[in-house]
Order: structure tokens, then C-alpha cells, then sequence
């Protein structure tokens, strides 16, 4: 019994040390979009490049983080794939003809900025950043 305590509070540690660091993005709407939720799915799609609408028929326009920690935190954890991937897929739609790369901006308060000014747009930010002129999407 001792060894399992030990192992448990083993893989605890890690685990909070593990996750520690992350940024928590949260998903952020112009407050044109009707909807106040988005499921996974409804992301993938839309950052993807495979879709335009939520499940509610409210069409959006993605924006992106640039490179670095909330991106990698973002596409990790809603689309399931690695920054490269991500931006691999991307490219492949665009020079297919198929679309247009989304707006890539450097900082989450250029992100809120344009989210704030850009009816039906959506991005994402750190949970942790000044949100107040945009509207939260709860992820389900």
C-alpha cells in the first residue's frame, strides 16, 4: 500500500507540474455571434478551414495567434494536431485554391482588439487576458 501512495502522489506531482504552465486559452466572439457556446467539433471545423458556420448557423471568420505558447495550446487541445500540422494544412487549402489563410496576429490583446472590431469574427486567448469588450464562448 505504501508503494501505491508513493506512485500516486508521483503521477499527482506531475500531472500539476505538467500542466502548470499552460495558458488556459479561452475562445472569444464579436459579440455579432449569436451563439454564447461552441462544441470541439465546431472549432476543428472552423479553424480548419472546413466550415464557416457554427452548429447554430452563425457564420464566423477564424482569426490566429501567431506562433508560440497559446497557439500550441489552442490547436493541442481543440484541433488535436501540432502547430506545423495545423499551419501545413492551412497552407495546403490555400495554394489548393480552396481558401484564404486566415489574419495571424502577434499578441492576445491584438487578438481581442480585432475580435472586438470584426462582426462574426472568433479567436482565442489566454484565460488570463483582458477579454471585457468581447464575448467568451463556453467550449463543449
Amino acid at each position: 500500500m505504501n508503494g501505491f501512495r508513493t506512485l500516486l502522489f508521483a503521477v499527482a506531482g506531475f500531472l500539476l507540474h505538467s500542466t502548470h504552465g499552460l495558458s488556459q486559452v479561452i475562445v472569444i466572439a464579436n459579440a455579432s455571434v449569436r451563439s454564447s457556446s461552441a462544441s470541439k467539433a465546431d472549432l476543428r471545423e472552423v479553424f480548419s478551414g472546413t466550415s464557416s458556420t457554427l452548429r447554430d448557423g452563425t457564420r464566423v471568420v477564424p482569426v490566429f495567434h501567431r506562433p508560440g505558447p497559446v497557439q500550441d495550446e489552442f490547436v493541442a487541445t481543440y484541433l488535436g494536431k501540432s502547430d506545423a500540422a495545423f499551419r501545413a494544412a492551412w497552407r495546403s487549402l490555400v495554394f489548393s485554391g480552396q481558401a484564404n489563410m486566415p489574419r495571424s496576429l502577434d499578441s492576445d490583446s491584438a487578438v481581442v482588439a480585432y475580435v472586438a472590431r470584426t462582426p462574426g469574427s472568433i479567436g482565442y486567448i489566454e484565460s488570463k487576458s483582458s477579454h471585457e469588450s468581447v464575448k467568451v464562448l463556453a467550449v463543449q
